[in-house]
């Protein structure tokens, strides 16, 4: 099954609330730090709500760590990017993904798009618009995913 990780997430109410939609799915939740926020936060804990037994938490001080577990558990690292190089409706997802997303403020850095098998972006009409909120992403990514995978019952 595909695995969520949030790069340096910033705003505790988004990665509560992206807990939520991984236990609701059953989906690990990779947090590579450094985070703009403590695990504890009450606005994290609130967001997440009684969730938070049912979440598959991961928690990585730093990238490096991160590839390492990534290097032996294998799969494709696919980062989710407004400057992606197709839709993320485009690609066939497989189910040992890592589905990436970067901070609410800078998105993922380059440094960590260089490391991803893919690049995708979600389309948006607006122009005006150029980004949906990460919370939102991360759940559109993951249950296209799912959705190709046949997870759903």
């Amino acid at each position: 099954m595909p695995k969520l990780v949030l790069v340096e997430p910033q705003i505790p109410p988004n990665t509560g609330n992206i807990a939520r939609t991984c236990a609701a799915t059953e989906t690990q939740l990779h947090l590579i730090g450094p985070l703009g926020f403590e695990i504890s936060d009450r606005h994290l804990k609130r967001a997440g709500l009684d969730y938070w037994p049912f979440v598959d938490l991961h928690y990585h001080n730093q990238l490096e760590d991160f590839q390492a577990l990534h290097h032996t558990q294998g799969g494709r690292l696919i980062g989710f990017s407004v400057t992606g190089k197709f839709s993320y409706l485009q690609l066939a997802y497989q189910p040992d993904d890592w589905l990436l997303f970067g901070s609410e403020t800078t998105g993922l850095p380059t440094t960590v798009l260089s490391l991803c098998d893919a690049t995708v972006y979600i389309p948006m009409s607006q122009p005006q618009v150029r980004s949906l909120n990460l919370s939102v992403s991360a759940a559109v990514g993951l249950f296209e995913a799912r959705r190709q995978l046949g997870y759903f019952r």
